[in-house]
């Protein structure tokens, strides 16, 4: 059973829009690959994937380290930080996605 979060590693490895991808579906417990239409919003109908990469790219600057951008996605809460952190958290589970920036 998935945790009540899923978080990327923040070794560098992959994209922020792909361990977005992986978290969702690890939460619904279907392969990745699945997460796509038409069962599935893409994730480009909430948020432009390559501006999220190149934000969050490995040679970001120290100002581009402390961003944090949160959104919904799919019924899920989703905050991607500059550290390279990816939170895949149930939206309507008490807390508002404001309070996730603190987590």
């Amino acid at each position: 059973m998935p945790s009540s979060k899923d978080r990327s590693t923040a070794d560098g490895s992959g994209t922020p829009s792909q361990a977005i991808i992986d978290a969702v579906a690890a939460r619904e417990g279907v392969d990745a690959t699945e997460i796509a239409p038409p069962e599935y919003e893409p994730l480009y109908s909430v948020v432009n994937p390559e501006a999220l990469d190149d934000l969050f790219s490995t040679a970001a600057s120290e100002a581009q380290r402390d961003a944090v951008v949160a959104f919904e996605y799919e019924g899920y809460d989703v905050v991607v930080r500059g550290d390279g952190r990816v939170d895949v958290s149930e939206s309507g589970d008490g807390k508002s996605l404001e309070d996730r920036f603190t987590d």
